[in-house]
């Protein structure tokens, strides 16, 4: 069994490599469903794709984070995104490159990718 120091040690050197940060009132949330069938729909590299863009732009205000399951299944992997004082956009069906476009187009040029998002696909 790890000491509790191991596992800290271990906590904050696997949050570095996710891009997790701490959130402030203006950061930008960026949340993956990784319950089992997000997972199996392809969430981890969809993760890993908005955790690998957000570190190589240097996207400071924007804090990538998982959680489990969002409810909407068929429509896995979903992200979605909030910001301060907007609505909250959610990506579904997304892929690595999918996701690359959330970052260039919509964290980084505001403009939402409205075909990706789910109330297109109910649309």
């Amino acid at each position: 069994m790890k000491t509790l120091e191991e596992l800290k040690a271990i906590r904050e050197s696997m949050q570095s490599q996710m891009g997790l940060r701490k959130e402030s009132g203006e950061q930008i949330r960026v949340v993956v469903g990784m319950a089992t069938c997000g997972i199996a729909s392809g969430a981890r590299p969809v993760l890993n794709a908005l955790s690998d863009a957000v570190q190589a732009k240097g996207l400071k205000n924007v804090a990538v984070t998982q959680t489990g399951c969002i409810g909407l299944c068929q429509y896995e992997p979903i992200v979605e995104v909030m910001e301060p004082g907007k609505d909250k956009v959610t990506y579904v069906k997304m892929t690595p490159e999918k996701a690359n476009e959330v970052i260039d187009q919509h964290l980084i040029r505001g403009q939402v990718i409205k075909k990706y998002t789910i109330t297109e696909m109910l649309g």
